[in-house]
């Protein structure tokens, strides 16, 4: 056997775990930010599972007004962390600039997919279940509401039909196309 065949499950094992915390407390410091409704079972659940080590790190980083930056900090410091385990366990080294970068593109992608599913998935419950109001659906609403809006101060009312979601999706997919290869590039210049 080679080494691949424990390291492999090792790394998928980290990959996992950290990106789901990652994404959970990426979901807090959004919903927070978006003014989502804090006593949703979901929101409790995300204030739950990621209050002790955000409750610790509040004690040395402030909020910049409406910004946590103690979740912002945490998110970054785990996906550094992942990042470099999964790197150390493929036998690659990197350098602090590079694992820096690599770990700040990986967070603006997700945030960026984030915004993504949670449009698409409120376009798609509005089509499926118009009026219905649930616990994901507030969420979805609240997370995506500030985008949209955006996007209708510039996309003129076509008769009831609503092509903001569209366009925003549209926007935030060139999003991802311009900004995530080159950040991906300079980490590989830099590493």
């Amino acid at each position: 056997m080679d080494t691949s065949y424990m390291s492999n499950p090792a790394i998928f094992l980290i990959d996992t775990l950290f990106s789901l915390y990652i994404l959970a407390v990426m979901l807090r410091f959004l919903l927070q930010w978006s003014n989502a409704d804090f006593y949703n079972p979901i929101s409790q659940f995300l204030v739950k599972a990621t209050h002790p080590p955000i409750k610790l790190l509040r004690r040395f980083i402030p909020s910049v007004g409406k910004i946590d930056t103690s979740s912002l900090v945490l998110v970054m410091v785990l996906q550094m962390t992942a990042d470099f385990s999964i790197l150390l366990l493929k036998g690659v080294s990197i350098g602090f600039a590079a694992l820096l970068i690599l770990s700040f593109t990986q967070v603006i992608s997700l945030l960026l997919n984030i915004f993504i599913f949670a449009i698409f998935a409120r376009a798609l419950l509005s089509w499926l279940n118009p009026g219905a109001f649930d616990a994901a659906s507030s969420l979805l609403y609240s997370l995506s509401e500030p985008l949209l809006r955006l996007c209708r101060s510039f996309i003129p009312n076509f008769g009831g039909v609503d092509l903001t979601p569209l366009a925003a999706l549209i926007l935030l997919q060139l999003a991802k196309m311009v900004l995530l290869p080159p950040l991906h590039q300079l980490a590989g210049l830099i590493g």
